[in-house]
């Protein structure tokens, strides 16, 4: 069985660049363009990893990360924190409100499927 990964982003072509590389990798994708269509697809699909954007229509990608770390179902679910912020005062927040990894943008399709597969561990790999 596949893993499930929900990408989290307002921009429509990140989402479609990511779901095109993650699909190639073996993952199942799914998608929401905004904070709280972000919340009730983390309850609905159960992802096994989430990659977040940080600006978000709505609410923001700290809010749903501090959201998601509080339900007991999405807790433990990995996630990466994608934003075109950068600096340490973002980064420190990224990972403050709760996210495993924090990406600027621009990045590198092929290493951010990289650092899911090694987030998830070797059975994203044998997906």
């Amino acid at each position: 069985m596949s893993k499930k990964i929900l990408v989290v982003d307002d921009d429509p072509e990140i989402v479609q660049l990511l779901s095109f590389n993650l699909k190639q990798a073996g993952f199942a994708v799914g998608s929401a363009a905004d904070g709280f269509d972000a919340l009730r697809k983390a309850n609905s699909m159960s992802p096994d990893l989430i990659v977040l954007d940080l600006m978000l229509p709505e609410l923001d990608g700290f809010a749903v990360c501090e959201i998601l770390r509080h339900h007991p179902a999405t807790a433990s679910t990995p996630i990466i924190m994608l934003t075109a912020l950068s600096g340490e005062l973002a980064r420190l927040s990224g990972l403050d409100s709760g996210a495993n990894e924090f990406v600027a943008k621009p990045f590198s399709p092929k290493w951010l499927v990289g650092r899911i597969m090694k987030l998830l561990g070797s059975e994203a790999r044998a997906a």
